[in-house]
C-alpha cells in the first residue's frame, strides 16, 4: 500500500512538474469574446502535442522563437463553468496533463456600471496611505525591505490599511478610489510606486494578496464606493519574470543600445514627423528599468487584454485608469481599449494624455473629430485634462490680465467643443507626478479652497490627491518622494492622527471640513454633474460661471484679486432670469443677487438659485 502511494505522489508530481506558469491562472465562462489564449510556460513545452478534454475546441497552437513557451488558444462558446485536463503528449505518450478551470461569472458582470461625472475620485499611494498590516512590511522573495526611513524607500502602506479608512474617504466626499498599481514590483529600488510591475497577475506581497485586493473593492461596493485600477499598458519592470526568458525578441522593442523614448508624442499625429523621431518616440523606454512592450505584437496584445478582463472579473472592478496610454502603440491601444469596452459596455477607462493643447488631448478621446480626420479612433472613453491642472497650480499666484490669472480656466473651457464628450474628462489641480497644490500656494487655505471649488463645480469627473484635504505639502523639485509622503496616522506611532477630527489639527480641520462639505454637497447636485455651462469672460481677475439645467442653477463667483470686489448681478441677467437669493453652499448665508454681490479677498461664493 505504501509503495502505491509513493508512486502516485511520484507520477503527479512528475506529470506537473513540466509548467512552470499558466496566465491567465483560470477564466470565466460566458465571456462576450469566446477565444481564450493560454500561456503555458515551461522547460521545452513546445515540443509537445496538446490536447483538451471535454470536448472544446483548439482553435490555434502558437509556438514562438523560445522552446519554452506555448500559446493555446480555445473556444469557450456555449462552455458553462466548468474545469477540463490539457494533455501535453511526445509521440503520443501522455508525458503530462495540467487542471485548467472556467469560472462562473458574477451575476450581471458584463454590464457593470463604471464611473462618470457623478463621481469624485479620491488618488492614493498605497504605500503611504496606512500601514494595516505591519505582517507584510517586507517580504523574503522581495528585493527591497522596508525602511520608513528612507524617503524614496518601501514605508509599508497596504491594502488593509486602505480598507481601515474606507470610511475616512466616504465621509470626505469620494467616490471612487483610484489607487496607484498594486500588482508585484520586485525592483531593487524605489519599488514603492508600482509602475515597474514584475507580475501582472499577482498583487505585491508587501501591500496583500490579490484575495484582499477583491476584499477591498468588496468592502467598497458595501459603502457604495467604486475601485478603479491603475493599469499599464506601455511597459513593465526589467525583473518582470518574462524579461529573463522572453518568448520571442520582439515582445518588447530592443536597440543595439539603451534608447529612451523621446517623449514628444506629437509625433503619433504629425503629418511632418520624421520616421526616426516617431520610432525612438513610440519604441524608446520610459526608464532604464522599464522595457517598453510591443502591443503590435498579437501575442502581447492578447496577453495585456486579457490580464486587464481577468482582473476586472476577479477582483469586480469599476474602472480602469490607463498610465501612459498614448506611450503604446496608438492602434494597437486602441484594439485593448475596445476589447474590453465590447465585453463591459458601461466601463470607464481614463488614459493618461499629458498633452498640453485641446484639440491633441481631443485626439485621443473615443470618437473624437480631431482623430477622425486622420482615421484614428482610439475607443478610449475618458482623458486627464492636463491642461485645466496646469491653471489649477498657476493662476491663483497671478495678478490677471487678457492670458493670466481667471482666464486661464476661461479660455481653457472655450476649446470643449473639440470634445466628444467633455463631461467624461478627468478633471485635477495635482496627482503622484506634481507638485501638491499646497504647496504651490504656500498653504493659503483661501487659494486652496479657490481650487477645490473649480474642481467641485465645472464639467468632468474631479480627482482629488490624498493628503491635500488635510493641507499636506510637496515640493516635487526635492524629488518624488516629497509630494508622496506618508499619510498621518496611518502607521502606529504617529504624533498626528489625521484620521479622525479629533486626531486633527485646528489646521487640518480647517482644510478638511472645507473639503468635507464642499464635494458631499457635489455628490447630490445632478446639476453639476451633467448640466449646462454658461461663463463670462473674466474682468479684472474676477469669473462668474453658471451650472443649470432644467430644474436648478448654481452660481459661481471667483475674486482672484488681494482686495474686496463688488460685482454688479445685472450683465448675468439671461442666467439670473427670475432668480432673486442664492443660498451659499459652504455658509448657508443667503444672498440677495438683485444687488451687488461682495466678493472677499481670494474668495470664491457657489449660489444655489432661488
Amino acid at each position: 500500500m505504501k509503495k502505491i502511494i509513493l508512486l502516485l505522489i511520484i507520477t503527479t508530481t512528475t506529470m506537473f512538474a513540466q509548467i512552470e506558469k499558466i496566465e491567465p491562472p483560470f477564466w470565466y465562462a460566458g465571456m462576450q469574446n469566446p477565444e481564450l489564449q493560454i500561456m503555458f510556460y515551461g522547460k521545452n513545452i513546445a515540443k509537445y502535442q496538446v490536447s483538451v478534454s471535454n470536448s472544446i475546441t483548439i482553435l490555434n497552437v502558437k509556438r514562438t522563437e523560445n522552446s519554452n513557451y506555448i500559446f493555446i488558444t480555445i473556444n469557450t462558446k456555449n462552455v458553462t463553468a466548468t474545469e477540463f485536463i490539457f494533455t501535453f503528449k511526445e509521440k503520443n505518450k501522455v508525458v503530462f496533463t495540467q487542471l485548467y478551470s472556467l469560472k462562473k461569472r458574477r451575476e450581471n458582470s458584463a454590464q457593470r456600471l463604471s464611473f462618470d461625472a457623478s463621481d469624485t475620485m479620491y488618488l492614493l499611494m498605497p504605500d503611504r496611505f496606512s500601514n494595516g498590516n505591519p505582517n507584510n512590511d517586507s517580504d523574503a522573495l522581495m528585493t527591497e525591505k522596508y525602511n520608513r526611513e528612507l524617503p524614496g524607500g518601501r514605508h509599508g502602506g497596504d491594502i488593509q490599511g486602505i480598507i481601515n479608512h474606507l470610511d475616512y474617504i466616504q465621509d470626505l466626499g469620494a467616490t471612487t478610489i483610484w489607487s496607484t498599481p498594486l500588482c508585484e514590483d520586485n525592483e531593487a529600488a524605489y519599488s514603492y510606486h508600482t509602475y515597474a510591475q514584475t507580475d501582472v497577475y499577482k498583487i505585491d506581497p508587501r501591500y496583500g494578496t490579490n484575495d484582499d485586493y477583491a476584499r477591498l473593492a468588496s468592502e467598497m461596493h458595501k459603502r457604495k464606493l467604486k475601485l478603479v485600477m491603475d493599469y499599464v499598458t506601455n511597459h513593465w519592470g526589467k525583473e518582470h519574470w518574462m524579461m529573463k526568458d522572453l518568448p520571442t525578441p520582439d515582445w518588447i522593442h530592443q536597440f543595439e543600445n539603451y534608447t529612451q523614448t523621446n517623449h514628444k508624442r506629437t509625433v503619433i499625429h504629425d503629418t511632418h514627423a520624421s520616421k526616426s523621431d516617431t520610432k525612438i518616440c513610440m519604441e524608446g523606454w520610459f526608464a532604464p528599468t522599464m522595457p517598453d512592450l510591443n502591443q503590435n505584437n498579437p501575442l502581447v496584445l492578447n496577453y495585456l487584454t486579457q490580464n486587464a478582463i481577468w482582473w476586472i472579473e476577479f477582483a469586480n472592478l469599476d474602472g480602469f485608469r490607463v498610465d501612459t496610454y498614448n506611450y503604446a502603440e496608438p492602434k494597437a491601444i486602441a484594439k485593448w481599449t475596445k476589447a474590453i469596452t465590447d465585453e463591459y459596455p458601461n466601463f470607464n477607462i481614463v488614459g493618461e494624455i499629458s498633452m498640453r493643447n485641446q484639440a491633441q488631448l481631443s485626439y485621443w478621446q473615443k470618437d473624437s473629430p480631431i482623430g477622425k480626420i486622420q482615421n484614428f479612433n482610439s475607443n478610449l472613453p475618458s482623458i486627464m485634462d492636463f491642461i485645466l491642472s496646469d491653471a489649477l497650480l498657476t493662476i491663483f499666484n497671478e495678478d490677471g490680465n487678457w492670458e493670466t490669472g481667471m482666464i486661464r480656466i476661461y479660455d481653457n473651457l472655450a476649446n470643449d467643443f473639440l470634445y466628444p464628450n467633455v463631461n467624461n474628462l478627468l478633471i485635477f489641480a495635482e496627482n503622484h507626478d506634481t507638485h501638491r497644490v499646497n504647496h504651490v500656494y504656500l498653504n493659503d487655505i483661501q487659494k486652496y479652497k479657490m481650487t477645490m471649488a473649480v474642481l467641485a463645480t465645472v464639467r468632468g469627473i474631479p480627482q482629488l490627491y490624498y493628503g491635500s484635504e488635510i493641507g499636506m505639502t510637496g515640493n516635487k523639485d526635492s524629488g518624488d518622494a516629497y509630494i508622496r509622503q506618508d499619510f498621518p496616522g496611518g502607521w502606529e506611532g504617529d504624533t498626528i492622527n489625521a484620521y479622525t477630527k479629533k486626531g486633527r489639527t485646528d489646521g487640518q480641520n480647517e482644510y478638511f471640513d472645507f473639503t468635507r462639505k464642499l464635494f458631499n454637497w457635489r455628490k447630490t447636485k445632478s446639476v453639476v454633474h451633467f448640466g449646462k455651462m454658461t461663463h463670462y469672460i473674466p474682468e479684472n481677475n474676477t469669473y462668474i460661471y453658471f451650472r443649470y439645467d432644467s430644474n436648478d442653477s448654481v452660481m459661481v463667483l471667483f475674486n482672484n484679486n488681494s482686495e474686496t470686489k463688488s460685482i454688479a448681478t445685472d450683465r448675468f441677467e439671461e442666467n439670473l432670469k427670475n432668480y432673486t437669493i442664492g443660498k451659499d453652499v459652504i455658509s448657508e448665508k443667503i444672498i440677495d443677487i438683485t444687488k451687488d454681490i461682495i466678493l472677499e479677498p481670494k474668495s470664491v461664493l457657489i449660489l444655489e438659485l432661488k
